[in-house]
């Protein structure tokens, strides 16, 4: 009974929809029965949740920035690398290409990413029945101890273990802290301030080149305080996670209906949240009908969100490309014969152009939506991965260091590379996913999220540098291809979903040109079929 009640309130839903339909989205704001009605005004408390479930990605952003400068630098190499460390001395007959192609060595950065996907299934089920805030303090304490340990190392199975722990703060920080930030969010800004994780993720990387940048030169161990330094976002976040509240969503789902509304009222800033409140209510009701969410991910009805936001956008994210350069920037710029500052320093710069990027899509995504951001910078990096491959191939390779010229022309066109997947692909790798799915399966389809991520993380980590040496120049036009694909992907399969309230989102697959004929039930195909004429 309770199931046909919630069938008919979505068919009146469905036939509410009046808004013009762009790309399968809804031009205009949410097409819901409530979400006209939703009230919120700007809070110092509603600033301060959102701050510190932000930090999260710093945890992660400053990894993604200290490994590459790290595995660069000569006393890491002499201590746990020796091999790498001469062939980088030599002069060997093989290309530049190779020089830092070791498998043990790229162990070191992609371990933590297979730690990260592993742990996050388990983070999804503490995430669901304890909260996201639980995942948050979980995630901080892991990857503070694996900084310490990190720090400490003697020898490479230390380093690996603290890799390891250090992805389970990962994986417990990427699944709770985007939903954490979606759940808070008012509809209207929730592109911004979800954009927030992929702001500290970049400050992460920009602030951990920096101290690549100085500890390079404290010999021998200036490389342990770079890895040191990655437990002062683990303490933020710990402090912060103790002192901040539980999502409204999280907490209907436990049941704390008082507390709930409390929380609502104060993040929104305004006693009138009845019809937020209701549509959360309701929505707990029927993701409390769920006792399997992974077993439900897979139902037709959720088809466009498992393909979209579960399974294709954040493995795309990590083939874009950008990441292969996030991790070993300063690698490729000293293979492409900068020295050892002047390659943390351009780094430094290329990771500055992805924090100015990210505060641009803040600013811009709720007004310009996601659909076109992925469109017209997707336009732009297959441009300069294009260009890239082109330069490398007519002036690189054999023991040829690139003239001045050449090495400052392709700083700029990699610069620009980053500043357009960073007001895309990077943060709404992470948005897009996150406002996607139904509160039923939030939590077991953010832990897909999080592991395709990781899984596609850890193989570029793995596999970058081996096939930077294969491939040479051709790798980039390997990414510049893959950019093509996914963008085909966001044009013809992603509705918009700006300011479309999250438990609403669903209208925009039963009205998607493609998608509204793979969810259909197949009863209502039968009905909806033209009479065939008898004799």
């Amino acid at each position: 009974m309770i199931f046909a009640l919630k069938s008919e309130e979505r068919r009146v839903k469905r036939e509410g929809v009046k808004e013009k339909m762009a790309g399968g989205g809804v031009e205009s704001g949410g097409p819901g029965k409530r979400a006209h009605l939703y009230e919120h005004r700007f809070t110092n408390y509603f600033a301060f949740t959102c701050i510190v479930g932000a930090l999260g990605g710093s945890l992660f952003g400053y990894d993604l920035g200290v490994s590459g400068g790290v595995t660069s630098m000569d006393d890491f190499l002499k201590e746990f690398f020796p091999d790498v460390y001469r062939r980088k001395q030599m002069h060997l007959h093989e290309t530049d290409y190779c020089k830092y192609d070791n498998q043990v060595l790229t162990l070191f950065t992609s371990s933590l990413y297979i730690s990260a996907l592993v742990m996050t299934f388990f983070a999804s089920f503490l995430t669901r029945k304890k909260g996201r805030k639980a995942s948050i303090i979980v995630g901080a304490l892991s990857f503070l101890a694996g900084a310490i340990l990190n720090a400490a190392a003697k020898n490479i199975p230390m380093l690996i273990i603290g890799r390891v722990l250090l992805g389970g703060g990962i994986g417990f920080g990427n699944q709770a802290v985007p939903l954490y930030l979606s759940e808070m969010a008012p509809a209207k800004n929730r592109g911004a301030v979800n954009q927030l994780f992929q702001f500290t993720t970049c400050a992460g990387i920009l602030i951990a080149n920096l101290v690549n940048y100085f500890t390079d030169k404290i010999h021998p161990h200036g490389w342990r305080i770079s890895l040191g330094l990655a437990g002062l976002p683990a303490i933020l976040m710990l402090i912060g996670g103790i002192l901040c509240a539980e999502t409204p969503n999280s907490l209907v789902e436990q049941g704390r209906l008082d507390t709930a509304r409390k929380v609502l009222e104060r993040v929104r800033g305004t006693k009138n949240v009845d019809a937020e409140f209701e549509d959360l209510k309701e929505a707990s009701e029927e993701a409390q009908a769920v006792k399997s969410p992974f077993r439900t991910l897979l139902k037709r009805k959720y088809r466009p969100q498992l393909i979209i936001g579960a399974l294709g956008i954040p493995a795309f994210q990590q083939l874009t490309g950008n990441n292969s350069i996030l991790f070993y920037a300063p690698v490729i710029f000293q293979s492409l014969g900068f020295g050892a500052n002047a390659s943390l320093f351009s780094s430094f710069i290329t990771n500055g152009a992805l924090l100015v990027a990210t505060v641009i899509s803040m600013f811009l995504v709720d007004k310009f939506g996601r659909r076109k951001f992925f469109l017209e910078a997707g336009f732009e990096m297959i441009l300069c991965m294009i260009i890239t491959a082109v330069v490398l191939a007519l002036e690189f390779g054999h023991g040829k260091e690139l003239g001045k010229g050449i090495s400052s022309f392709l700083v700029i066109v990699i610069f620009l590379f980053v500043l357009a997947y960073g007001r895309s692909w990077g943060p709404l790798g992470w948005l897009v996913p996150s406002e996607l799915f139904p509160l039923e399966i939030r939590s077991a389809a953010q832990s897909i999220v999080v592991c395709v991520n990781m899984i596609f993380t850890a193989l570029v980590a793995q596999l970058f540098l081996m096939s930077l040496c294969h491939l040479k120049y051709g790798i980039f036009l390997l990414f510049a291809g893959l950019i093509i694909f996914m963008s085909c992907f966001v044009f013809f399969l992603l509705p918009e979903t700006k300011k479309v309230p999250i438990e609403e989102v669903y209208l925009l697959f039963e009205n998607h040109w493609f998608w509204k004929n793979i969810i259909a039930d197949q009863d209502q195909k039968i009905s909806n079929r033209k009479p065939v004429a008898t004799v």
